[in-house]
């Protein structure tokens, strides 16, 4: 295995001169219209000098790491529920160990910290010299990273700058970028901490003045006026003799006796600063900019279970599954495509980490069984009625037990209130017609037809594609069109 690339990362010694073919153009980065300075490593080592910025990116990343994974063939209906799992494959083993220091949980976490504090989550591959299938990956630092623009392809490749300054040339096939798009910057990503650096800096400072504070005896400053100019040597004398007396907490509260000279207290106090508010304003400020709910912080004012849970649904659903969303994207579309046609029809895929909400689940069940109801006793068949609302088949034994002798007259208008929309989006297939000149006219009349049931879908649409009624089906023409199951309203498909 080429060892060059792998020892630069790891700041090992290596024989071998890694070339350099676009070099000379990193030096313009940076100067030119894209790419000023971000102070990406300011951006890294503010997570360990802010405790609430600390709390919410640790807590981020364990979330992300901590979610299970997965490889699948994709099925012919394009549904989720009928794919079915790999459990033995190349790109799996590497996912799941992405290089022999690294878990994937750990790999998870690395990049999940980047690009919390940074916007950027960069991945480099390792291969065989003679083989184009990734062997490792290696989760890399942002501030290391340098785009390398090109005037005619956009992006000529990357530079890799290791620890002991060497400058290493990465092809664009070499490394993996997941990032939050800058507004000004093509090439590199955005993060919160980058518009937070100064009031970071505002809270870090406060803690540093509060601790200087108690050093200082717990003591406010305060200045020694004397009358006329003091030579060196009684200067001297003055501030030996005074630190003798006073520095230090164990001298706290002495009396100070000055042979020449007044006391002059200064008239600024830690109330008179106000750092308590300061530094609650400070990690006000550190939460609403990455979006993150305040229960999750572990803060218990004004917190009940309500908006707790509701707390740790928004968290998975609007700051984790974001993120796994990117992953999925590079896995899928940049890590796949290099292990060839083995991986064709292939996808990754997570488990969905957000919290059922089991009261909002119980009272859509409830709904959904009302509306249920409603349409047997109007005449529908049960079967059908219970797949067009939503519920699982269940054995129907007979009549209901209180069935009214005549239905409604608006049992379309009252299911639909039940379900929260119309009756028809109750439907929940649909035919889908390649519609274009091509298309024959019984594809055409049929397409946006809405189905019951899968089964009665697959009627039409055996295995879910291919029209029975197709005529160019009828001369060995391959049917385009296909049956797909839609979402109730406000669900995805």
């Amino acid at each position: 295995m080429a060892r060059t690339l792998l020892g630069a990362l790891l700041n090992k010694a290596s024989t071998a001169q890694t070339p350099v073919p676009f070099a000379s153009r990193s030096q313009s980065y940076g100067r030119g219209l894209f790419g000023a300075n971000r102070s990406t490593t300011a951006q890294l080592g503010a997570m360990g000098s802010v405790g609430t910025l600390f709390a919410i990116v640790n807590r981020t990343a364990k979330a992300e790491a901590g979610v299970e994974w997965g490889l699948y063939r994709k099925a012919k209906s394009g549904l989720k529920e009928d794919r079915t799992p790999v459990t033995s494959h190349a790109a799996l083993d590497l996912w799941n160990k992405p290089n022999p220091f690294y878990t994937q949980s750990v790999f998870m976490e690395t990049g999940a910290q980047h690009k919390q504090l940074t916007g950027e989550q960069w991945w480099v591959i390792a291969r065989n010299e003679r083989s184009s299938i990734p062997l490792e990956l290696w989760p890399v630092r942002p501030d290391r990273m340098t785009p390398i623009p090109d005037p005619d392809e956009f992006l000529a490749g990357y530079m890799y700058t290791s620890p002991d300054g060497q400058q290493i040339a990465l092809r664009r096939e070499d490394v993996i970028l997941i990032r939050t798009p800058h507004p000004t910057d093509p090439y590199r990503g955005i993060g919160p901490v980058q518009a937070l650096l100064t009031d970071l800096d505002a809270v870090r400072y406060s803690a540093e003045w509060n601790r200087n504070f108690f050093l200082n005896s717990a003591e406010p400053g305060g200045l020694i006026q004397v009358d006329g100019r003091l030579s060196d040597d009684e200067f001297a004398e003055l501030r030996d003799r005074w630190n003798e007396q006073h520095k230090g907490i164990a001298n706290a509260h002495r009396v100070a006796i000055l042979e020449q000279g007044q006391w002059v207290d200064r008239k600024f106090s830690q109330r008179d600063m106000q750092f308590a508010e300061l530094r609650g304003i400070g990690s006000e400020i550190i939460r609403e900019a990455f979006g993150f709910p305040k229960p999750m912080l572990g803060s218990t004012d004004d917190v009940n279970r309500a908006n707790g849970e509701s707390g740790e649904r928004m968290f998975a659903r609007w700051l984790v599954v974001p993120d796994l969303e990117a992953v999925k994207d590079a896995l899928n579309h940049q890590m796949l495509p290099l292990f060839g046609a083995t991986a064709k029809g292939l996808e990754f895929d997570y488990v969905n980490p957000v919290p059922e909400d089991v009261e909002k689940d119980a009272v859509q069940l409830t709904s959904r069984a009302n509306a249920a109801n409603l349409l047997v006793n109007a005449g529908f068949d049960p079967a059908g009625t219970l797949s067009a609302v939503g519920l699982p088949d269940i054995a129907f034994t007979g009549k209901p037990a209180a069935a009214p002798a005549t239905a409604p007259a608006d049992w379309q208008e009252a299911v639909a209130g039940l379900l929260g929309g119309d009756f028809e989006n109750a439907q929940r297939w649909v035919a889908v017609a390649h519609d274009d000149d091509n298309v024959c006219k019984p594809c055409a009349d049929n397409n946006g037809r809405t189905y019951k049931n899968r089964q009665q879908a697959y009627e039409d649409y055996p295995g879910g594609s291919g029209y029975v009624n197709c005529v160019g089906a009828k001369y060995g023409n391959e049917c385009r069109c296909k049956v797909v199951k839609r979402g109730r309203k406000g669900e995805g498909s």
